[in-house]
């Protein structure tokens, strides 16, 4: 039937041809928490074997974490949070149709550092970070555990025309003054002019 949708026909050959796999994946709803063991890390994310419910017959495992769903905190490998064989509880996000797997998330289970930081704080206050990364438009400050802050180019305090990396290095203490929490994007912009 070439008239269908190629994804459509994709998802009922997966659909027809693992009829358990589906049936669990179908059942599961938005979550709910689920356990298994880290199968493979990969540049895309993380692949978790499920303790209920059948394997994948492609992927290591059938439950899936994107980056994003990880951690809170910032890193650069999937290595820097988990580790192959490490026991997971993850939340159920939904039923990837096209993949045939179960969308989770890591960080849901955790409590949100950056809104724990942001009920203690308030613009304008004086805070000591440490420059986690310098970008050519701005500079990010870790001022709490799992809390990260962008120190813009134009409140970084220098000259015009002076690159950020003359100003600053990454791994040096500096005081920063608050400018704006933005809670629903996570944000924390951060200003040295004022220092």
């Amino acid at each position: 039937m070439t008239s269908l949708d190629e994804g459509w026909v994709r998802m009922s050959l997966v659909a027809a041809e693992n009829p358990e796999l589906w049936a669990f994946l179908g059942q599961l709803r938005r979550g709910v928490t689920l356990t298994g063991t880290v199968a493979s890390i990969e540049s895309f994310g993380v692949f978790v074997a499920l303790d209920d419910g059948p394997g994948h017959p492609v992927y290591p495992g059938v439950g899936f974490i994107t980056y994003p769903e990880l951690s809170w905190s910032h890193f650069e490998a999937g290595s820097d949070v988990v580790q192959v064989g490490q026991r997971v509880s993850c939340e159920f996000l939904q039923f990837d149709t096209w993949n045939g797997e179960a969308r989770l998330s890591l960080r849901a289970t955790q409590p949100d550092p950056f809104q724990a930081f942001a009920d203690g704080i308030t613009a304008g206050r004086t805070l000591r970070g440490r420059v986690t990364k310098v970008l050519p438009f701005a500079v990010f400050v870790a001022v709490g555990a799992g809390v990260e802050g962008c120190v813009p180019l134009r409140e970084l305090g220098a000259a015009p025309g002076v690159p950020p990396e003359d100003v600053v290095r990454v791994g040096e203490e500096i005081s920063v003054t608050v400018k704006e929490i933005d809670r629903e994007r996570r944000r924390l912009t951060l200003s040295r002019r004022s220092v």
